[in-house]
């Protein structure tokens, strides 16, 4: 009973994931527009000068400073770099869903089968709020090493050609950073990877239980598609707004360059956040917002009806 829990929320991330891959690169290369250490690599009109000051920005490029927002970034992408630049790292996101969600979605199942009310069924929020902290660490920490190669081949598109790491997969990125950077490196960032994944998964995971509950119980409507899409959607703006700050200098700590003999840009995560924030002020922790909650919303809403779907395929199994 717990291994078809593993095998349903992994055939759903999967599917989940790769579906939404785009908004997701878009929503990372936002995250990292702004980062003062690569002011002097990026080419003019880049999007780091929407978020600083029109005098600042003047003076660098002499014109005003566009506004970017995430239909111009992917707009921007796939003028410069193509249609397939949107699916950059896709191979890295399956690994991601596989190792990631898969472990977090089954140990979640587990868990919620556990610490439920053998009578009705359901288990009270607090309970399903410390299933998904688990069940989200748990799982964070065994994909880390695919995250950080999800974030490297997703911004890589955004460095200057001879700065490009230019990975031909995940197996690729990983054997490299690892022989280059040392196997740490893997797991790079992977304190806030957990921390994002403790944030999101109960966010997600417990909100969409709950509000399904609420309204099944309320006779609001009934166990069917309307309901599931209603739920998760829901529970993607909840994860969205509950992780975007983690998300960010996630990112940025993950995509970071560090090179034998100089200092790397950011010395930890509350380092990156404390210069973030000096920088480019507090709204920066919610850079890409706009496609987080994009991306959130049809991610969550595709993995909770598919796995709705899979339970039915997969009830007499």
């Amino acid at each position: 009973m717990g291994l078809k829990g593993f095998v349903e929320g992994g055939i759903a991330s999967i599917v989940a994931g790769c579906s939404t891959h785009p908004l997701d690169l878009i929503k990372v290369r936002m995250q990292l527009q702004g980062e003062t250490h690569l002011a002097n690599h990026i080419p003019s009109l880049r999007p780091a000068f929407a978020f600083q000051s029109p005098s600042s920005a003047a003076a660098a490029i002499n014109i005003t400073p566009p506004r970017v927002g995430p239909i111009s970034v992917g707009a921007r992408i796939v003028q410069s770099e193509g249609v397939a630049a949107l699916f950059s790292g896709v191979s890295a996101t399956v690994l991601r869903q596989t190792l990631y969600s898969t472990t977090r979605m089954g140990l979640y199942d587990v868990l919620k089968q556990k610490w439920s009310d053998p009578h009705t069924n359901n288990m009270p929020l607090v309970r399903k709020i410390a299933a998904g902290l688990i069940a989200g660490g748990v799982g964070a920490a065994v994909g880390n090493p695919a995250d950080v190669a999800m974030v490297r081949m997703q911004a890589d598109g955004r460095l200057p050609t001879s700065q490009r790491r230019n990975y031909r997969g995940v197996i690729d990125a990983i054997t490299r950073m690892s022989k280059q950077e040392g196997i740490g490196s893997l797991w790079r960032g992977s304190s806030l990877t957990v921390n994002r994944a403790m944030i999101v998964t109960a966010s997600q995971l417990a909100s969409y239980d709950q509000i399904k509950e609420s309204i099944l119980e309320k006779g609001l409507m009934r166990d069917g598609l309307g309901t599931h899409v209603t739920a998760s959607f829901a529970a993607g703006f909840v994860a969205a707004v509950a992780s975007n700050p983690v998300d960010v200098i996630k990112t940025r700590v993950m995509n970071m360059r560090v090179e034998q003999g100089t200092a790397p840009p950011y010395t930890g995560a509350l380092d990156c956040a404390l210069k973030t924030v000096r920088a480019e002020g507090p709204v920066a922790l919610y850079k890409g917002f706009i496609p987080t909650i994009s991306r959130q919303g049809p991610f969550t809403v595709v993995l909770f009806v598919t796995l709705e779907q899979i339970r039915k395929v997969l009830k007499e199994f």
